[in-house]
């Protein structure tokens, strides 16, 4: 009986002890990324569920300041990166609404602790029907408007950090920033998902110089492929997708840093309706 209570204490203890540290980690995370400070606060070897535990506590200390959450982020949308830090499927990230700016935003340079852009795109859920869709298809149909976009990550980590899937997870998967651009109303039809597999993403400087190309099916085969996957990974975790949620799929290309005096344009191409046009400028 004694051992038993003896036991009970020493595990309470250790648990009383244990939590500060977590604790004390996600504050300094949040400290460092508004200081928009590279940071050593967390590190690689997460378990899944401790990432995820990371983020959350992560998002609600950013919540304060950044606003509610209005949507989803999806990374790791590409194999090649996926193998190059050792992670095996996409990671999921929480979009808060002061992240998202409005089309020809400036930016400084230096938005983050090591920041980055990338050509990506925008979806906006029509209902809460889409969290039962099971292909593209199912997909489009719960869906109501594509929008360009330009992602504004942060790494925020120290750059002698080493990277995994679970470490991306817990930093939120570096979201920071986003530019929506022009919208186009989005068709369940079949000839509405070939033109967006097929469409072309082009990204090009204020000279005009390509900087990243791509089509359509570099993300996951299909650019609505992302929101099939996130739709299992929020189940996964007995959360679903809502009316109105916006979710950024996933890069087309390289991240690039920012270069003062910047103006970055990402135009898709072959949509019905003609091209949608996404543009940021970089200021000292």
């Amino acid at each position: 009986m004694i051992r038993s209570v003896i036991l009970i204490l020493l595990i309470s203890a250790s648990a009383t002890m244990a939590a500060p540290a977590v604790s004390e980690s996600v504050a300094k995370l949040a400290q460092d990324y508004f200081a928009k400070k590279p940071s050593q606060s967390i590190h690689a070897g997460l378990s899944l569920a401790e990432a995820r535990a990371t983020q959350a506590a992560f998002v609600n200390s950013l919540i304060l300041k950044l606003g509610p959450r209005v949507g989803y982020k999806v990374g790791l949308t590409s194999k090649a990166v996926q193998e190059s830090l050792g992670a095996s499927t996409p990671v999921r990230g929480v979009l808060l609404r002061s992240m998202m700016l409005q089309n020809g935003a400036k930016v400084s340079a230096a938005f983050g602790a090591r920041p980055i852009w990338e050509p990506d795109l925008i979806v906006v859920v029509k209902d809460a029907g889409i969290n039962n869709a099971k292909t593209p298809l199912e997909v489009a149909r719960h869906l109501s408007e594509l929008v360009a976009f330009i992602e504004l990550p942060d790494r925020i980590l120290a750059e002698n950090e080493k990277l995994d899937g679970s470490l991306i997870t817990a930093i939120n998967a570096s979201a920071r920033l986003g530019v929506l651009g022009e919208r186009v109303r989005i068709q369940a039809t079949d000839e509405f998902l070939t033109a967006l597999e097929k469409m072309k993403v082009t990204a090009v400087d204020e000279n005009g110089k390509v900087l990243a190309n791509a089509t359509g099916d570099a993300l996951l085969g299909h650019p609505l492929n992302p929101v099939l996957w996130l739709i299992n990974d929020l189940a996964a975790t007995g959360e679903s997708l809502r009316a109105g949620d916006l979710i950024s799929l996933g890069s087309f290309a390289k991240p690039q840093p920012p270069q003062a005096g910047q103006r970055i344009t990402v135009r898709y191409d072959g949509l019905p309706g003609g091209p949608l046009q996404v543009n940021v400028t970089f200021a000292e």
